[in-house]
């Protein structure tokens, strides 16, 4: 059990956090022992007596007078990047390094300088950590992170790093992670429908840029061999059909998004419809761009995404306004309840507008999840996790991050990868799933398999890579369920595995995946038994490197 001391105004994040790290803990209590204790109260007073291990996080250097044995101790107001063994860790608040006695775990990048102290002495161990995780953690679930550090699981490593020190210490650590029984991570296909008919368009901005990508964008990207002659000449076919298109006489060749259906041969996916035709929006200040502005509501497409529901597709809100106001919320989320016959809706915005207050408005209006916390400019991690979370502030709505975007990958104003760029990109995304857990969650646009884009090829492939590398397929909203299933679940004081067992078996989950339990032996690194009960998710876990404690 881990006893946890902070501020009063950081008991929120230290519960998310321990959503996310799902492991027995607790708010310290005066009458209790511990195995280990948390510390990131400056001020706090604490009995250390019994605990094995000391965790103490603070990015201040005086704040705590029991490391004075650490020798010179240098402070840092800004960002930096520590190195967490090979991993870079960004850290967005203050930090500190120290001298003597420390440990080369945590190393920031331009000083060299060790950001982890580590002591024993009378069987306890007490490590000094050089910043503030509830304050980080903060940082990434509200501003999230800049896209120098997009790829970078920042969360994950913070979780790995606390794992690590009380696996080093010999104590055990019993969790229930983000991954379901029998997979190794959930991928998430979802698609934002903002284009489903190319001949509701006729001189506008779509028209236009369709017909210079198509044309001059084609031959440029064959010259940069970032486009194959046959699509070339796909492109140049569709713009001769244009006219036909419009004329009614030729197919409309963006009508067919739901050909995703049998890309996916059986797998299910998400789609976000747009609730209302021709408005743009609006920004904090002012208008939206008029080019925002979709030219299609979610009722005219009303037999297409019948025939998705049928194949067991989700259909979502691809929402206008309902990030900034939630009477707004409520209307466009009933645009699609008309539809559906659905209550719980899942939101992604348009153009992922989004803020910090945006969970809340979302919250308040009555939808299910969100699933906008993503870049446009580039692909990985916006709040530095791979699962859902709970955002600030909230009662029930969770956040489905976005981590794979095609536009974000392939178009000329963002990161303009090559298939080949783009496959290494997607490849560490997937390896980190498979890492930590979690959820990749991918977004194709709906006219991204037709002219003059042509990413069906990499995203089979993409396919093909979830597939391989053992991911349980989802709709987004199964997803988020598959989450707060296990959200559910609590630790109890004397529970033996088999009793956390037969209350992980009892949480409703429908025909969703078991949750799994994992179990880390010490630095023995000691088998774990196999259990007859398949809720009780064994495998041979061997412990962290061991450290070497001064």
């Amino acid at each position: 059990m881990i006893g946890v001391i902070t501020k009063a105004s950081e008991q929120e994040l230290v519960r998310e956090f321990f959503e996310l790290f799902k492991t027995p803990w607790e708010f310290y209590r005066n009458d209790r022992q511990y195995d280990v204790l948390l510390v990131s109260a400056g001020d706090a007073k604490f009995q250390r007596k019994g605990a094995k291990l000391v965790l103490i996080y603070s990015g201040e250097a005086s704040i705590f007078n029991d490391v004075r044995e650490s020798g010179p101790v240098s402070q840092c107001n800004r960002a930096c990047t520590l190195y967490y063994r090979t991993n870079r860790l960004p850290i967005y608040g203050a930090s500190v390094t120290f001298g003597k006695g420390a440990n080369d775990l945590l190393i920031e990048e331009e000083t060299h300088e060790p950001a982890i102290h580590l002591r024993q002495s009378e069987g306890q161990v007490c490590a000094r950590i050089g910043y503030d995780l509830f304050s980080e953690m903060r940082t990434l679930l509200t501003s999230g992170q800049p896209v120098a550090c997009a790829g970078i699981p920042t969360l994950e490593l913070h979780i790995a790093l606390l794992r690590e020190l009380i696996l080093a210490s010999g104590l055990s650590v019993t969790e229930i992670p983000p991954v379901p029984d029998g997979y190794r991570f959930i991928a998430c296909l979802t698609h934002d429908v903002d284009h489903p008919s190319i001949r509701r368009h006729k001189f506008d901005h779509t028209i236009a840029g369709f017909l210079f990508r198509a044309i001059l964008g084609s031959v440029t990207k064959v010259i940069r061999r970032r486009m194959t002659w046959r699509h070339l000449l796909a492109n140049w076919v569709a713009v001769f059909k244009l006219p036909f298109v419009h004329l009614g006489i030729a197919k409309d060749f963006w009508y067919d998004f739901d050909d995703y259906t049998k890309l996916e041969t059986g797998v299910p996916s998400s789609y976000f419809v747009i609730p209302m035709r021709g408005y743009a929006g609006r920004k904090r200040q002012g208008t939206a761009p008029s080019r925002r502005a979709a030219g299609y509501a979610a009722c005219d497409i009303a037999e297409k995404l019948q025939k998705l529901a049928s194949a067991k597709c989700e259909i979502g809100l691809h929402g206008i306004d309902a990030w900034m106001e939630s009477s707004k919320a409520i209307q466009e989320l009933e645009h699609i309840r008309r539809i559906t016959g659905k209550r719980a809706i899942g939101v992604r915005m348009h153009w992922l507008y989004f803020d910090e207050h945006s969970p809340s408005v979302l919250d308040q209006a009555g939808a299910d999840y969100d699933s906008t916390a993503g870049y446009n400019e580039t692909i990985g991690y916006q709040a530095g996790t791979c699962q859902v979370y709970k955002p600030l502030g909230v009662s029930h709505l969770l956040e489905l991050p976005l981590h794979i975007m095609d536009t974000a990958m392939f178009f000329p104003g963002h990161l303009a990868l090559s298939f080949a760029e783009a496959r290494k990109r997607v490849t560490e995304i997937i390896a980190n799933a498979v890492r930590f857990g979690g959820v990749v969650t991918v977004n194709w646009h709906d006219r991204s398999i037709a002219p003059e884009r042509l990413w069906g090829e990499f995203y089979l492939h993409l396919l093909a890579e979830l597939k391989k590398h053992g991911a349980w397929f989802a709709t987004a909203s199964d997803a988020v369920k598959w989450f707060r299933k296990r959200r559910l679940v609590t630790f109890e004081d004397g529970q033996e595995p088999n009793e956390l067992c037969r209350k992980m078996a009892e949480q409703d989950g429908g025909n969703l995946p078991a949750l799994c339990l994992r179990v880390h032996r010490g630095s023995e690194g000691a088998r774990v038994a196999t259990n007859e009960n398949r809720r009780l998710h064994d495998r041979d876990f061997s412990a962290a490197a061991s450290l070497n404690w001064s």
